[in-house]
């Protein structure tokens, strides 16, 4: 039909016009994300908790990789000034063969000194979600209820959104030195967290529903030093 030919240069004009928004849309949606990260990464809430929660990170072999160091150095200062009286750490093996990055931290933090009845880990979790939610079940054994989550500064916004999502009593503490100093490195750290974040905030509505299901669970098993 001939009115349906009239119409076409209208519609034209307005997938040219989704064709530019959409871009645009996504583009101001990675920035204001990107912006939002990199602000919160100055953010130190340290107040006195319960514990410290150190998010893993990789190992090589029984050792804790520097950026896993810098956490645990972290976890420790807030130790030693009694800003926490206990310390949980968190990560599964990086391969069948490794230790768990959480018994590498333990081990590390008993050589610094630390009284082994003040150490909790749980050897099963492979990404936040996971260390967030088996920290807060071993926490939940022991009677803990307040945390200071400690991370790389760039990984907090999202650590701290998926602990709010758990139901948790936490606080932001990154750690004050990085071993992703030079701006190449920060800006790929600062992408990948762009992306995470992005994709968490898309499954979260998902996520929450296992969240839920998952709260009334009796506490995990936690393994003592």
């Amino acid at each position: 039909m001939r009115p349906s030919l009239q119409h076409c240069p209208r519609a034209r004009r307005w997938l040219c016009l989704l064709a530019l928004l959409i871009p645009l849309a996504l583009f101001a949606t990675l920035a204001y994300t990107a912006w939002s990260i990199w602000s919160y990464a100055q953010r130190d809430e340290a107040t006195p908790a319960d514990a410290a929660i150190v998010l893993g990170a990789a190992c090589w072999g029984d050792q804790p990789s520097p950026v896993f160091r810098e956490r645990l150095n972290h976890a420790l200062d807030l130790y030693r000034q009694g800003t926490v009286r206990k310390l949980i750490f968190t990560g599964a093996p990086d391969s069948l063969n490794e230790p768990a990055e959480s018994e590498v931290a333990r081990t590390y933090a008993l050589q610094q000194g630390i009284p082994a009845a003040d150490i909790l880990v749980e050897t099963h979790s492979r990404i936040t979600e996971e260390n967030l939610d088996n920290a807060r079940q071993v926490a939940g054994g022991q009677g803990l209820r307040s945390f200071i989550i400690v991370s790389d500064p760039l990984h907090m916004k999202r650590a701290m959104l998926v602990a709010h999502d758990l139901g948790m009593e936490a606080y932001s503490s990154p750690t004050h030195t990085s071993r992703y100093q030079s701006l190449h490195m920060r800006l790929l750290f600062l992408a990948r967290e762009t992306l995470y974040y992005i994709l968490y905030r898309i499954y979260r509505p998902f996520a929450q529903l296992e969240i839920g299901k998952r709260l009334w669970r009796p506490n995990a098993q936690h393994y003592p030093v």
